[in-house]
């Protein structure tokens, strides 16, 4: 190639009149092109001395002929040919340019002039090498070629997973394969933005890895846990618009589990109580509630005018609530949320009792009042404690046991 230079470099020094002695010459290298699939290419082709002879565009690979002079022969109609008349290598006139379509508009009385091969809307079948080759003898040519970039694209398929389903504990891989040129980056992120959590360790260690973006074609999970469960964005990039995503559901079964936060509860009659269970289970579970009668059958308690039932799912997670209204001596006893799903079923105990609240006074004017099946024995208020020296009213001191007893949360043992 630096010797064809050096013979067109020596070629355009020599004087005008000797110069067209030696026929046609090509003035400049047709260089190589990169560019991305639906773009556009031109490889340009200046001559000087062109004479009585033609200049022709080949595809390298196979040598067939694209284009003659200014006429397109093949029948590919993404390719056509341009002649400007009088442009030097490089300087982008355009003086004399005329379209492409069959005309010979150009006389052999023109000794410089620019043909241009145009590929229109690029396919990866284009990437080739593309020669402008005038019909001397011997020969003369110049050779180009292009490389197509081409925007990544996930392989569907054996190659990429499809929605998995898992049981705890058990290992998934999630798998991601993408083509492109250049070859693609591939990453993983989860949809909901939440950290991704793996395993420091292929032999099932308790240490974790946390990732926001984790790279590699491969997302694997050594005993994998439920927290690890979501959907899983595969991510396909490469620097050529646009980068291609593909969502992978991982989905974790385990049986139900059911955690009751307070397992003793109690409140005066006339209130609205409410009880609360959570469960975890996956797949979804049927919830309910029911109320234990000695001697006889459960209770299945439902919505209606005594008790409200509600759910309140987040994911694998459910909040279960039983609002017991206008709570009264019947309604004492032990109830029991559960949950059952294909994988098991579990359930959670709640003992409700009533909180009893008596009033008598003394000949020393003062207010004691008595809770009596609570946990408290008894809580007074003196007098002295108010400004002024008056005793608190019925009102006040109500308020302030149901505020002691309603609101803070009866632990009790296992």
């Amino acid at each position: 190639m630096n010797k064809r230079r050096a013979e067109i470099s020596k070629a355009s020094e020599l004087p005008k009149s000797l110069s067209l002695n030696i026929g046609p010459i090509i003035v400049a290298p047709v260089g190589n092109q990169t560019a991305a699939v639906g773009r556009e290419v031109v490889f340009s082709c200046s001559v000087r001395n062109i004479g009585k002879f033609k200049v022709a565009w080949l595809r390298a690979s196979d040598q067939t002929v694209l284009t003659v002079h200014t006429r397109t022969v093949t029948h590919n109609a993404r390719i056509s040919v341009s002649y400007e008349t009088g442009s030097n290598p490089g300087s982008g006139a355009t003086s004399g340019a005329f379209g492409v379509t069959g005309s010979s508009q150009a006389t052999e009385e023109v000794v410089n002039g620019t043909w241009r091969l145009h590929i229109r809307q690029l396919k990866e079948s284009d990437r080739d090498c593309y020669m402008c080759q005038i019909n001397t003898s011997p020969m003369k040519s110049e050779l180009g070629c292009v490389d197509i970039l081409v925007p990544p694209d996930i392989v569907y398929g054996g190659e990429t997973t499809a929605d998995l389903a898992v049981s705890e504990g058990d290992n998934a891989t999630l798998s991601c394969r993408a083509t492109g040129r250049p070859t693609p980056r591939v990453s993983w992120r989860r949809e909901d933005g939440d950290t991704i959590f793996i395993r420091a360790s292929s032999t099932g260690g308790s240490t974790f890895e946390k990732h926001e973006n984790y790279n590699g074609s491969l997302l694997q999970f050594h005993r994998v846990e439920r927290r690890q469960m979501g959907v899983y964005l595969c991510i396909a990039s490469n620097d050529v618009p646009p980068a291609v995503s593909k969502r992978v559901t991982l989905a974790v079964n385990f049986a139900p589990t059911v955690t009751v936060p307070n397992q003793l509860l109690g409140a005066p009659l006339g209130t609205e109580v409410t009880l609360k269970c959570y469960v975890e289970a996956f797949p979804n579970t049927i919830n309910y509630w029911v109320k234990n009668h000695r001697g006889t059958n459960d209770e299945m308690l439902l919505e209606g005018p005594k008790y409200s039932v509600r759910e309140e799912r987040s994911g694998y997670k459910v909040l279960m609530e039983l609002a017991i209204k206008g709570f009264t001596e019947q309604d004492v006893g032990s109830y029991k949320c559960i949950s059952t799903n294909s994988l098991g079923r579990a359930d959670g105990t709640l003992r409700l009792y009533e909180i009893k609240i008596g009033f008598d006074r003394t000949s020393r004017g003062k207010d004691h009042v008595s809770i009596i099946g609570g946990l408290a024995e008894a809580a007074q208020s003196s007098g002295a404690s108010n400004a002024g020296g008056r005793a608190p009213g019925y009102t006040s001191s109500l308020s302030h046991i149901l505020s002691m007893f309603l609101f803070i949360p009866v632990l009790w043992p296992r």
